[in-house]
């Protein structure tokens, strides 16, 4: 059964005809703002993988991928978790250079995600990877980025209050940078969320970085799969959602790992038999080019500028009758 948190008094700033524009409005803008920002083309991305690719992400490392069978080709297929691995593989195919990159629409199918106001089975989001030096593998490199997209979402909001005067979004563009040590050393007594939603508050719009090993408590702050992000050089963004009180993570994103990272990171997760795959031996072999990338959540966007307080408000997917049932006494309207 999916948790639902019901904010009192709330009321949709939109209607159910505007929300729909609205939506439309946010999904074109971001998508020129951050192809501008940083240097992308817009590509056309798979909706699912063969396993013995390696391409698929296993995310915390327990998800199950939704998997089927396709007669013609005698293999099963996955349904995508992410692009994250893709994105480096198709920047090589495509024979993309330093500086240049690549954005595409994402959607997955997630069926063990718990279902709340925040997540759902269906997960929509820009995917996005760009080629570096290895001179960029740096945090100035990864904050100057997070900067960008930051901005891109505020440039995005000021437009879409143009069409709509009664929608009153504040976002600060300052962004707060720290480490999920940092943020571990500041509240010690606190779950890793509850850590986020309290810098959150205070700051607005954070990027909590280094997200993957373990803190010194030995406990992980969250998990992340060794073989995309460098657990060094990677973090989430995330802004205070007013409607909700808490923090919403907008994107994951991270200076992808490089041969030598690749290495420690799958020795640590205990996954060395992923060194076989197709995709893990071009990186090992340094075939595949250096990249920066992450997803930033379409639905969540959508949400964090509309002031929306469940992410069924903003995209059609599937909830349990007792979630639809008290939205619908809320007067939450469910897509």
């Amino acid at each position: 059964m999916g948790k639902v948190t019901i904010p009192e008094n709330y009321h949709s700033c939109l209607s159910s005809y505007e929300t729909q524009e609205a939506i439309g409005i946010i999904k074109n803008l971001m998508q020129k703002k951050l192809c501008l920002a940083l240097n992308l083309k817009r590509v056309t991305a798979p909706v699912f993988f063969f396993p013995t690719s390696g391409l698929n992400d296993d995310l915390n490392g327990v998800e199950r991928p939704v998997t089927f069978d396709i007669p013609d080709a005698n293999m099963n297929a996955q349904v995508v978790h992410s692009l994250a691995k893709w994105k480096r593989m198709a920047l090589y195919r495509y024979d993309f250079h330093v500086g240049k990159g690549i954005l595409c629409d994402m959607n997955a199918i997630r069926r063990d995600e718990e279902l709340d106001n925040l997540h759902s089975a269906y997960v929509d989001q820009w995917d996005w990877g760009k080629i570096i030096t290895a001179e960029d593998r740096n945090l100035d490199y990864l904050k100057d980025t997070v900067t960008r997209i930051v901005n891109s979402i505020c440039n995005a909001l000021e437009e879409v209050k143009y069409h709509y005067e009664n929608l009153d979004t504040e976002l600060c563009r300052e962004v707060s940078f720290i480490t999920s040590q940092e943020l571990e050393d500041m509240y010690p007594d606190m779950t890793p969320k509850e850590r986020e939603s309290a810098y959150a508050k205070e700051k607005k719009t954070i990027f909590i970085m280094q997200i993957g090993d373990l803190l010194k408590s030995g406990e992980k702050h969250d998990g992340r799969a060794p073989d995309y992000d460098d657990w060094k050089l990677n973090g989430d963004l995330l802004f205070w959602h007013e409607p909700l009180q808490c923090a919403m993570e907008i994107s994951s994103m991270g200076i992808r790992v490089d041969a030598q990272t690749l290495s420690e990171q799958l020795e640590k997760a205990g996954c060395n038999e992923r060194r076989n795959l197709t995709f893990h031996r071009m990186l090992l072999n340094n075939e595949l080019p250096l990249t920066i990338g992450g997803g930033i959540g379409q639905s969540r966007v959508c949400m964090l500028l509309l002031q929306k307080v469940h992410v069924g408000e903003v995209q059609s997917s599937i909830w349990d009758e007792a979630t639809l049932t008290t939205c619908s006494k809320a007067g939450i309207e469910i897509l």
